[in-house]
């Protein structure tokens, strides 16, 4: 399925989805490394395979490199993982978790395969789809030591919004047809 085809599938109800999906597609202010990173790293946080076969379809067809595909595979993985554990950290009230260590690995986030600012987008991101407060600080922080602006960090956010509510509203219209 390609992106036109996934906005073409939405219902009417999901109008607005639709066409933010169509502008974020044309988003200048990131390199389409990092848009379509982001477009990928937000599908597969959300893993509706429909989704995820048009978004990559459209980044491959916009010249995404396997590696950044996969470095962006690879921070939805990462986060999946650490967006529940530090979210469980903030949200718990005994603060003594927060004192010991995770012990938990986490390589692919010093070595990620491709430019660590596209990738700290990428982790920033999912960590919008995942609801992880701690996390969105922490890559957020990485971000602009690195000299990314605001607006940048918000089109990624824009991006990852607009991935998961297209993902709940095809889970939702399939789960409604079968």
């Amino acid at each position: 399925m390609s992106l036109d085809a996934l906005r073409d599938s939405l219902p009417a109800y999901a109008k607005d989805l639709s066409l933010n999906l169509s502008s974020l597609a044309a988003e200048s202010l990131l390199s389409d490394q990092q848009k379509w990173g982001t477009f990928v790293a937000a599908a597969h946080a959300v893993g509706v395979p429909a989704v995820v076969k048009a978004i990559e379809a459209a980044a491959a067809a916009a010249g995404l490199t396997e590696e950044a595909k996969t470095g962006a595979k690879a921070a939805a993985a990462i986060m999946g993982m650490n967006n529940v554990y530090y979210r469980a950290l903030h949200l718990m009230k005994n603060q003594e978790y927060r004192t010991l260590p995770a012990k938990l690995r986490m390589n692919i986030i010093a070595n990620p395969g491709v430019e660590k600012t596209d990738f700290e987008l990428w982790c920033t991101a999912v960590s919008a789809v995942n609801g992880c407060g701690m996390c969105l600080d922490a890559h957020e922080e990485e971000l602009k030591k690195r000299g990314v602006p605001n607006v940048n960090i918000q089109a990624a956010l824009r991006i990852a919004a607009v991935v998961n509510a297209v993902s709940r509203v095809v889970a939702g219209e399939a789960a409604a047809a079968s």
